[in-house]
């Protein structure tokens, strides 16, 4: 299994492109700009496998610039948690709110499950369901290899901010100690921004955790 990251758009967010067995997926198209997506595409032009599906942890829109133009060049679906739908449909006033461009997401075309198991080729990633930052924000855990891709629930120093619409820093909180914590401290942290982690830095070091 391969994991190529990428950090694209003003707002500096990361985009993961995961490849396995035969199969490839992105994570989080934060891609922006033509030449952004341009990069993913030609990534993935240079692997021998075929793009299944685009996960999103969650809706905001840093995360879903890359939408609209990866479904199209890619021909395949969205997949997000049904409780972070409405910010796909609202992605015109999130792009308004921010004065910045955006191209309208395709409708969903299959709704993340918590506590599923979701298929990369031979790969099995866990959907934990990690709300707070946003009510359907998801992270997506491999066990065999102790990679958890958190989006925007937990980073390098900090966590997910709480402030827009139907953020809870209590439920984040809850989110990151029963949801995350319990993966181990060696489990690496690979976030919607920033470097990657552990969990056990993050435990030991992180300000809002201690």
């Amino acid at each position: 299994m391969i994991i190529k990251s990428f950090t694209f758009n003003p707002f500096s967010t990361n985009c993961y492109v995961v490849s396995s067995g035969g199969e490839v997926v992105v994570i989080d198209p934060s891609c922006h700009s033509e030449a952004e997506c341009t990069e993913v595409l030609d990534y993935i032009g240079t692997l021998d496998a075929t793009p299944t599906k685009i996960l999103l942890t969650h809706g905001h829109i840093d995360h879903i610039f890359g939408c609209s133009a990866l479904s199209k060049a890619l021909g395949i679906g969205l997949e997000i948690h049904k409780e972070d739908e409405t910010l796909l449909i609202q992605a015109p006033f999130q792009s308004q709110m921010f004065g910045i461009e955006l191209s309208q997401p395709p409708p969903v075309s299959r709704y993340i499950e918590e506590g599923e198991s979701i298929l990369i080729g031979d790969a099995v990633w866990d959907v934990l369901f990690t709300p707070g930052h946003s009510p359907g924000s998801v992270s997506f855990y491999h066990r065999d290899t102790g990679t958890v891709i958190s989006g925007d629930v937990l980073f390098k120093g900090s966590i997910g901010r709480t402030d827009l619409w139907r953020g809870s820093l209590p439920i984040l909180m809850d989110s990151i100690f029963q949801q995350l914590i319990p993966l181990g401290d060696q489990v690496r942290v690979l976030s919607g921004h920033g470097p990657a982690t552990t969990i056990g830095e993050e435990r030991l070091s992180n300000p809002f955790l201690n």
